[in-house]
């Protein structure tokens, strides 16, 4: 079957967190907490995350079916 769920989760949490890297690194001083931009940081998080399910996603779409 061609469905894969990584593509899809990888997609949205890279936007996401790509959103919310910029609004992080455009508004620094708004959403600090004890002096961490919490934006940037939780957008930095889940670019990683996404760039991983994508990966994932990559990387298991070339192995063959084996019977």
């Amino acid at each position: 079957m061609g469905l894969d769920i990584r593509w899809p989760i990888g997609l949205m949490f890279s936007l996401i967190g790509v959103l919310l890297t910029g609004y992080g690194a455009i508004n620094s001083g708004s959403s600090q907490s004890l002096g961490i931009n919490i934006n940037l940081v939780w957008g930095i998080v889940l670019i990683v995350f996404g760039a991983l399910m994508l990966l994932g996603a990559v990387r298991g779409g070339k192995k063959p079916p084996t019977v």
